[in-house]
């Protein structure tokens, strides 16, 4: 048996008397496109996507994947130890499991290409073969790399990926990227240094870099807030454009995040053709995931207005934002704060004494001296030239002492850290709203009952309570206004 249509309708849809409408039975498999399962190998068109700091734990990996989903473990934002010991463990446990579906993050790190390399070097050498490549503006050596390391053709000619990508984007221009062969001078670079075979190179001119491409909507973290119903149109018809009528062997799949936190928003993607969904805010919430217990509960009482942009570490200088959770916490504005402190001062020797005291006692929480030689150990074992370049240049020592704040918020709430409660920073959307409302009154309200596999069998459930309810109406039968509610359930999940 396969997970069905969550029970039958209400009666009241058909009364018996006459025949309104036959439908034939719909599962939750056959929401999306079947290849995507198929070439993948897990069930569902469903995908786990990757929160970074490991937020996708080793737990929510293997639990999500020995449900039936793709799964991502959250490797951004990781030091390179708590990445190779993660995705060991992650291959150790699911070793028993040939039909589970799992991959790692590679974010993109303009700033450190010397670690996003590493990575790609384990992955490689892990046999890691699915990654999430997220946060890319453009296309890196490592990326390239990875997916063109391992092309072969058989008998037929046929091109056959060892590693397969899964680009998130949210602009035409970066899905572009993607949706195409890599550069031809890329190519050459990498195979002028040994990191490309010639037939790998050559195979790899041939077919995009990606297998799917996620239009990512509005979503916690890293957003340009689009909405899904005017990104995913468009990367459709560019991909139909830039694909040629001949020589690559399928189009790349295009499926949808951000913003997916209920049935309605589940069956919504798939109805706008989306050929797989991605969540990410809802398994925060899931008790597998690498979040506190406390950060947890702060999440099950967040309203879709509960949320705020707030200053992003990793690019802080570049003024760039993250949608993180308002309720509870004063980490936004707090962050905006040292934002403007920094962008208006040029050292911290030129901030006034009332506002430098201000944020070390309010903000800081401690002197800025103690801090910087915090920053000092940190950047030394990481990236040795941040301190040099901040020994040179004192508004860049400025911008790694506002940076500890903004990175320890989010290990804060990772990690429970009471006495900083306030300065929790927790990525997040509106649609945590949504998922709370939805879950309200039922067993699924209770954050200790929130497992990754109840949230996403139930999301799917759902979606084809609502995508048979749809197909009801077209049909010309009138359909009561609660028709469409699915409240949450225990699921179980026959093969």
């Amino acid at each position: 048996m396969i997970l069905g249509d969550a029970g039958p309708l209400p009666t009241a849809l058909l009364p018996r008397q006459v025949l309104r409408a036959q439908l034939p039975a719909l599962h939750a498999e056959w929401l999306g496109n079947r290849g995507f399962a198929e070439e993948h190998g897990c069930r569902f068109p469903y995908v786990v996507g990757s929160m970074a700091t490991g937020i996708a734990s080793v737990d929510l990996v293997v639990a999500a994947a020995r449900a039936g989903f793709l799964a991502f473990f959250g490797a951004g934002g990781l030091a390179y130890g708590t990445v190779e010991r993660g995705i060991d463990e992650i291959a150790r446990r699911l070793a028993s499991t040939p039909t589970a579906a799992w991959g790692a993050n590679l974010i993109h790190s303009p700033d450190q290409p010397a670690l996003e390399e590493q990575l790609v070097d384990l992955f490689l050498a892990r046999g890691v073969s699915r990654i999430e490549a997220s946060a890319f503006m453009a296309l890196s050596p490592a990326v390239v790399r990875y997916s063109a390391t391992g092309l072969t053709q058989d008998r037929q000619g046929r091109i056959l990926r060892r590693h397969r990508v899964m680009a998130k984007i949210s602009r035409p221009e970066v899905a572009r990227h993607f949706l195409q062969p890599p550069p031809e001078s890329l190519l050459e670079a990498l195979l002028s240094r040994g990191a490309l075979t010639t037939d790998e190179a050559r195979l790899a001119a041939l077919v995009p870099i990606a297998d799917d491409v996620t239009c990512e909507a509005d979503s916690g973290g890293h957003t340009d807030r689009r909405p899904l119903s005017a990104l995913l149109p468009v990367i459709r018809r560019l991909r139909d454009e830039l694909a040629p009528a001949l020589g690559w062997p399928r189009p790349v799949r295009i499926g949808a995040g951000g913003g997916l936190a209920d049935p309605e928003s589940i069956a919504g993607a798939f109805a706008l053709g989306a050929d797989y969904v991605v969540t990410g805010t809802v398994n925060q919430t899931a008790r597998e995931s690498g979040t506190s217990d406390l950060a947890r509960q702060m999440l099950a009482h967040a309203g879709i207005a509960d949320v705020i942009m707030a200053p992003a570490a990793d690019m802080f200088e570049l003024g760039v934002d993250v949608q993180v959770l308002r309720r509870g916490t004063l980490f936004a504005q707090r962050g905006r704060k040292l934002y403007e402190t920094y962008r208006a001062y040029d050292s911290w020797t030129a901030v006034p004494e009332p506002l430098r005291s201000q944020i070390e006692r309010d903000i800081l929480q401690r002197s800025y001296q103690e801090v910087w030689e915090e920053c000092v150990r940190f950047w030394t074992a990481r990236e040795p030239a941040q301190i040099k370049r901040a020994e040179e240049d004192p508004h860049h020592q400025m911008a790694l002492v506002f940076r500890w704040y903004l990175g320890n918020s989010n290990r804060w709430a990772r990690d429970g850290v009471t006495e900083r409660r306030n300065d929790f920073q927790i990525w997040c959307g509106p649609a945590i709203g949504a998922f709370n409302a939805w879950t309200a009154g039922s067993y699924l309200a209770d954050p200790a009952q929130r497992t990754v596999a109840d949230i996403g069998l139930n999301l799917l459930a759902g979606a084809v309570r609502c995508t048979r309810i749809h197909q009801l109406r077209t049909a010309g039968v009138a359909i009561p206004p609660t028709a469409h509610r699915f409240v949450p359930r225990p699921l179980q999940v026959q093969s």
